[in-house]
């Protein structure tokens, strides 16, 4: 049941210009004094059965509260590095670590992971053969490689409603799709821009939503006014996002979609990130 107690929020004046805006992060995004940190670990991983032949880094992101008698959630990050930059625009581990702190959300292992590369390849890159697929090879790459390294160390949770995953663009199309072929593991997503429109075979969810039984699954979405094609009638990933949160909306899902302005940018997505956290754990 919906608060009888209004929210109120504060005056905004709208933008000139939709194109070339830059939001600012807000406290939760910054690093507190006297906040006490958690620990980040890097690993390497080279010995993928899901997608031989490539090398790629992830990182473990501890709190400074994870108790290994009090099995923690689980939140994996894709585009990991990026992610975790305290400079950057995203800043995940910071913004884990003032949310645990304040209580906002449960203590929460963050696992940051790189897209794959291949070594001394013409085409290294394995990112969006990885992200933009849609099939269950990256959940499994995740579930089967990664993950299991993370609970070799630390005390997971192993119930699905304390898992979360999250990416922007491609990470955020890859983050939807983890969830709803893995639901058993995975149920609460956060996409920023995700690049639904660059699916191969193209989007598939605005078909699928409304003629699947609904998944248990908690959807926080963003797209930018002024992203890939916003204008075009191909290829749009604005338009594309629309249509997969229409659906969600449609086939009656827990999801939320927040509208910004400005170009394909991760900048709007790693201010919200706190919001974001605290939506799908609320």
């Amino acid at each position: 049941m919906a608060s009888t107690t209004p929210i109120e929020v504060p005056y905004v004046p709208l933008s000139g210009d939709q194109s070339d805006v830059r939001y600012l992060h807000g406290p939760d995004s910054e690093v507190q004094p006297g906040l006490p940190s958690g620990e980040t670990v890097e690993f390497e991983w080279n010995a993928s059965r899901v997608y031989p032949g490539t090398t790629r880094k992830f990182w473990v992101h501890v709190p400074d509260r994870y108790d290994p008698a009090v099995p923690a959630s689980l939140m994996v990050f894709q585009d990991g590095r990026l992610y975790l930059d305290p400079e950057g625009d995203v800043r995940g581990g910071i913004v884990l670590d003032n949310l645990i702190h304040q209580g906002h959300i449960p203590v929460t292992i963050g696992v940051f992971v790189d897209p794959g590369v291949f070594v001394d390849a013409e085409n290294p890159k394995n990112r969006n053969a990885e992200y933009d697929a849609f099939d269950d090879r990256y959940a499994t790459f995740l579930l089967t490689e990664i993950i299991p390294e993370v609970t070799k160390r630390y005390t997971i949770s192993q119930d699905p409603d304390r898992w979360g995953i999250c990416g922007g663009s491609s990470g955020g199309n890859c983050a939807f799709t983890a969830a709803w072929l893995r639901p058993d593991r995975f149920r609460r997503v956060i996409g920023f821009l995700s690049s639904f429109a660059q699916m191969p075979g193209g989007n598939p969810y605005p078909e699928l939503l409304p003629i699947t039984p609904a998944k248990p699954l908690r959807v926080f979405m963003q797209a930018g006014q002024r992203d890939l094609n916003w204008n075009q009638p191909e290829r749009n990933w604005l338009a594309n996002n629309l249509r997969v949160a229409a659906a969600l909306a449609e086939a009656g899902y827990d999801f939320r979609l927040v509208l910004g302005d400005g170009g394909h940018s991760l900048n709007h997505g790693g201010v919200l990130l706190p919001d974001a956290l605290r939506w799908i754990w609320r």
